[in-house]
């Protein structure tokens, strides 16, 4: 049985449906995460988990009990918000300690859960500092240690990480994972940041208008996307109109209008006909010279409209004679830039006859 489960839950706010029918379970000790963009429910569904709302319908269980009559204070859930939200009066010792005061836990188990809080997050030294004295990462570092103190049955994150800069984001995405792992509390994350969601998740549900799109691990929605909405949502991703053709053995036989037939990965249940999309990743995608790209099962003359060289990789933008702009990323392995490919220069484009995939949703 799941830890947490959500079953059939419904939120309207007036006319407007922001959670509609939503049925998921989170597994103890996962870190899960609600992915998708702005006002598509992610964060009222987090709200709902820790009781500051309630839904119109449906039931939320936590361990096999109904939440519905359990106030927010009674609740084994914590959050922790993107500003913190901490007492400015505070030390770092009592902003962390305020859980434990408020469950009038002993003077003698208080100091040793503060003690071991202040230790996981490795603020230990920054016990009688005040908030204003701390840098970005810091105050973010007191968020987790206040919300994991008396050890939550789950921890809600709601875009935790937003408030910081690139660099410190990344850092703090590896003292998360680590966090999680050594707490083994369950995290329930909300993001729209898709990397981040990638890099942190054991499954992730990705979220529009008010219902999950997709349920899956990371690498199976990057990978395997079910619907044009994720597969755009999720990373850079080419996307081609197409046409299923008749069967070929072994593999699907796709027709995009002005370019020609390819063949990509088979798919059960469309018959010809089908309308529908072919998505590619650009790292699947390769461009070069004809005599290194013919080998390839798909195939196509292009020109170079532009580039983008990212460090460790490049992005070229290749118009093909469709008029349809493909993109293709280079790794730059060895020093310098990974082709010499000039704006203007003809190409080829070329991938697998195993990559990629046709959507018809």
């Amino acid at each position: 049985m799941a830890l947490l489960e959500l079953r059939n839950v419904t939120r309207r706010f007036g006319d407007f449906v922001a959670v509609d029918n939503v049925s998921l379970g989170i597994e103890s000790g996962e870190f899960f995460t609600l992915l998708g963009p702005s006002g598509c429910g992610k964060t009222t569904i987090l709200r709902m988990i820790a009781g500051f709302d309630l839904p119109d319908a449906g039931q939320i269980f936590l361990n096999g009990t109904d939440l519905a009559d359990t106030p927010p204070e009674k609740r084994p859930v914590r959050t922790v918000f993107q500003n913190y939200a901490l007492f400015p009066h505070m030390t770092v010792a009592q902003n962390v300690a305020f859980p434990l005061k408020m469950a009038r836990i002993p003077g003698g188990d208080a100091e040793k859960m503060l003690r071991e809080g202040l230790e996981l997050v490795h603020l230990s030294d920054k016990a009688w500092a005040y908030p204003h004295e701390l840098s970005g990462g810091q105050k973010q570092r007191v968020a987790l240690a206040r919300g994991l103190v008396n050890r939550p049955s789950v921890l809600l994150l709601d875009e935790p990480l937003g408030a910081l800069d690139a660099k410190l984001r990344e850092e703090m995405q590896v003292e998360l994972i680590n966090l999680q792992k050594e707490v083994g509390v369950t995290f329930v994350f909300v993001t729209h940041a898709q990397v981040e969601a990638l890099a942190l998740s054991h499954r992730i549900a990705v979220m529009r208008a008010g219902r999950i799109e997709q349920l899956d691990e990371p690498a199976k929605l990057y990978g395997f996307p079910r619907s044009r909405f994720v597969a755009d949502f999720i990373g850079h991703i080419n996307l081609l109109e197409a046409q299923v053709g008749e069967p070929a053995h072994g593999h699907l036989r796709l027709s995009i209008p002005g370019l020609g037939e390819i063949m990509a990965p088979p798919l059960h249940g469309v018959a010809p006909g089908t309308t529908g999309t072919f998505a590619i990743r650009p790292e699947q995608v390769r461009v070069g010279i004809q005599e290194e790209i013919q080998e390839l099962k798909n195939h196509f003359p292009g020109t170079v409209l532009h580039f983008l060289y990212r460090g460790d990789v490049t992005v070229f933008k290749v118009s093909l004679p469709n008029g349809v702009v493909i993109e293709a990323l280079l790794p730059n392995s060895s020093p310098g830039r990974a082709e010499l490919f000039e704006v203007g220069d003809v190409v080829s484009v070329g991938w697998r006859h195993d990559a990629g995939g046709f959507l018809h949703e």
